[in-house]
């Protein structure tokens, strides 16, 4: 790494992140090189962005053709690449309309609008509350960090935003319980990423769906980081058999570039109006351009089942390592449960030239949909004689 990119880093930018040390420079499909040109396999995404890798030809291309016809507009014109995504993504889904924002955040608060907006405008004020679950994360804006069930992340920024509850995973009276006259809607993860690659059990999910349909209480699903492919459907709801009421999504769908998308089935199609929401950025055409392509990739059943059968694949390498407890995993979203420190594990396999992220206590992979069995053996590989470096 030159001196200089660290020095400009620490000496500018705010330390709220904890960077490994190294500077990334360029990357094709799976692989990244540092600014020294050390070779790292990426079993990260860049937290799930890259599902298609880096740097896509097809990818690339329709970025850069959109970014030579016209690089952004107001919203208060129509665009065509956003057009495009929105068909498609009602199509494949079932649902009904889309609202275009930047980030899982911003998708997120435009849905705790909605489920709070249609409450109001059919039952009136005071039916605002929102229960969501312990271990979730929606967002670091400070009404998505409200709508957090960790501790940990409700300090320092009072006040917070009023209006949620939280409860377990998993079990239906307590949720039951939980529920009031002010109970608008239910938040959750399919597979609580941050919160340690949590898999919600399905007999759980469907009838928590089931009690908030027979009970007009608004779904939502944040697919954020479950989405585009990540656990070998299109979306984690359609591994459940549920149709939520509301569906989140950033990500993957960009393939890289910072999109942030909300999702509303027909019941509440007509609940957002002209000016009760709003984004500048939201619905770029070169986003939506990049976003077409990926989905036109991702959403093919041929690609979704080699996504499935690599996951297969990589918890069955996994699986054979020593060190590794358990596996919790769905599609190409992976938790390790290993002994040790996972975030000094992780952090010797980055200087071993695996890219690889923590959640809570378990290693996380979030490889791209791409990656081939040969890669998967290659980071399987680094992972074992970085375990084996570790518990010496």
């Amino acid at each position: 790494m030159t001196p200089n990119t660290k020095q400009l880093d620490q000496q500018y930018i705010m330390h709220t992140y904890g960077r490994y040390d190294v500077a990334l420079k360029s990357g094709k499909g799976v692989v990244a090189y540092d600014e020294d040109g050390k070779k790292y396999i990426d079993v990260s995404s860049g937290i799930g962005v890259n599902c298609l890798g880096y740097c896509d030809e097809g990818w690339v291309a329709a970025v850069t053709k959109q970014a030579q016809t016209i690089q952004h507009m107001s919203n208060y014109f129509y665009s065509e690449q956003a057009g495009r995504l929105a068909e498609k993504l009602c199509t494949l889904t079932g649902m009904s309309k889309i609202c275009f924002g930047n980030s899982g955040a911003e998708a997120n608060e435009c849905a705790i609008k909605i489920a709070r907006k249609y409450s109001f405008d059919k039952y009136g004020a005071g039916r605002n509350e929102i229960i969501t679950l312990r271990n979730s994360f929606h967002g670091r804006t400070v009404t998505t960090l409200s709508a957090t069930g960790q501790d940990v992340f409700h300090n320092f920024f009072f006040p917070f935003t009023e209006g949620f509850s939280f409860v377990e995973a998993g079990d239906m009276d307590v949720f039951k319980q939980a529920v009031t006259d002010k109970t608008c809607a239910v938040m959750l993860e399919m597979i609580q990423g941050e919160g340690g690659v949590n898999i919600l059990d399905k007999d759980y999910v469907n009838a928590l769906v089931s009690y908030c349909k027979k009970n007009d209480l608004v779904v939502i699903v944040d697919e954020v980081q479950t989405g585009i492919g990540r656990t070998g459907k299109l979306f984690a709801f359609q591994n459940y058999g549920v149709q939520p009421d509301l569906v989140t999504m950033a990500k993957g769908l960009g393939g890289g570039l910072p999109i942030g998308v909300c999702m509303c089935g027909e019941k509440l199609s007509e609940v957002m109006t002209p000016s009760t929401h709003g984004s500048t950025f939201g619905a770029n055409p070169v986003v939506c351009a990049g976003a077409n392509y990926v989905l036109d990739t991702v959403a093919d059943e041929n690609f979704l089942a080699a996504v499935r059968e690599k996951g297969d694949y990589l918890e069955k390498k996994l699986r054979e390592l020593p060190d590794v407890k358990n596996v919790r995993r769905m599609g190409l979203m992976v938790g390790i449960e290993i002994d040790g420190d996972a975030h000094d594990i992780a952090a010797k396999c980055v200087q071993n030239g695996l890219l690889i992220i923590t959640a809570k206590d378990v290693l996380r992979m979030l490889p791209p949909l791409i990656i081939t069995k040969e890669e998967i053996d290659e980071a399987v590989c680094i992972l074992k004689s970085t375990l084996e470096e570790c518990h010496k």
